[in-house]
């Protein structure tokens, strides 16, 4: 029998990019979904992340972040993000406690205010900022902009302060509902685009700075072989000849490390041995090409979604 006061809700997650989104989201689910880096544009899908209690589910959709674009696939992005806060039932807004207000995070908030929704404000890594007094100037200088914000919370996703005062407020806007998913997923991602971003990841990670954001992974092969190894074979897209010689590294050695760090974060995911085979390719200017991001790169369907 179905609790008639269950409360249920999609939450969209905003925010300029490399304030902390995804790892507040890893932060409230309690483990890694979606993936982190200290470089801006981690996040390049729209993926929804399912919070669930006996009492009440929660949908973060976890947004690229919104930032003046530069090429056709940042274009791409920024539409998945504005998209995304259509038809929510709250957004939280998140901005960085150590860089301050600047001119982009005043760009999101005036899409947040247009979207009429009801938002709270979360003022991330306050751990390391600089004082406590940023935070109320922060909170003033967004309310100027955004009356929709209801509520503000200051919050470190790396300690987890905060966290759970989080996740109350945004509880208590959620409306009577169904529960969406069932209780044990945790998001509604297919495998394959999970560890495609678990490989996009290490790339971010290990790579130098001009690799990351001409970087793309494509998961073509992902089956049980009768031997129990969940064997996965993956492409690594770039854009240049010179990224696929930093990716690949000198015998190999950059591309092995690439795939050793990704085979175990798929393994501690799926429990199970994997077998992961990994491949570099080029496709010359691939940002720029409404073909590839909307077909080889597996963007097709968050267009669909979105398209009025």
């Amino acid at each position: 029998m179905e609790n008639p006061l269950f409360k249920s809700g999609f939450i969209a997650v905003c925010g300029k990019p490399n304030v902390g989104k995804s790892s507040i989201i890893n932060a409230i689910i309690g483990q890694k979904i979606v993936i982190t880096s200290d470089k801006p544009q981690t996040t390049r899908n729209k993926i929804n992340c399912i919070y669930t209690q006996p009492h009440c589910q929660m949908v973060f959709v976890d947004t690229p972040g919104i930032h003046k674009p530069l090429h056709k696939f940042g274009e791409y992005l920024v539409k998945i993000a504005v998209n995304a806060v259509k038809g929510t039932d709250a957004i939280l807004f998140v901005v960085d406690a150590c860089e301050g207000i600047r001119a982009s995070d005043e760009i999101v908030a005036d899409i947040v205010r247009r979207s009429g929704v009801k938002a709270v404000l979360a003022i991330n890594k306050m751990d390391i900022a600089k004082t406590e007094n940023v935070a109320q100037e922060m909170e003033n200088k967004i309310r100027s902009i955004c009356p929709n914000i209801t509520d503000t919370v200051n919050v470190s996703a790396k300690s987890g302060k905060n966290i759970s005062t989080l996740v109350q407020k945004l509880e208590n806007m959620m409306p009577q509902g169904p529960m969406y998913y069932p209780q044990d997923e945790v998001t509604d991602k297919p495998s394959r685009f999970i560890v495609s971003e678990l490989i996009r990841e290490k790339i971010l990670y290990l790579t130098q700075q001009e690799v990351p954001h001409s970087s793309a992974v494509v998961v073509e092969d992902f089956e049980q072989r009768e031997n129990g190894t969940l064997y996965i074979r993956a492409n690594i897209y770039l854009e240049r000849d010179s990224q696929k010689g930093i990716v690949i590294g000198k015998d190999g050695a950059m591309i092995k490390q690439i795939g050793q760090l990704a085979r175990k974060d798929i393994e501690r995911m799926f429990e199970e041995k994997v077998f992961l085979d990994l491949f570099v390719k080029v496709k010359d200017k691939w940002r720029e090409s409404d073909f590839l991001i909307m077909n080889t790169m597996g963007f097709k369907d968050e267009f669909k979604k979105g398209e009025k």
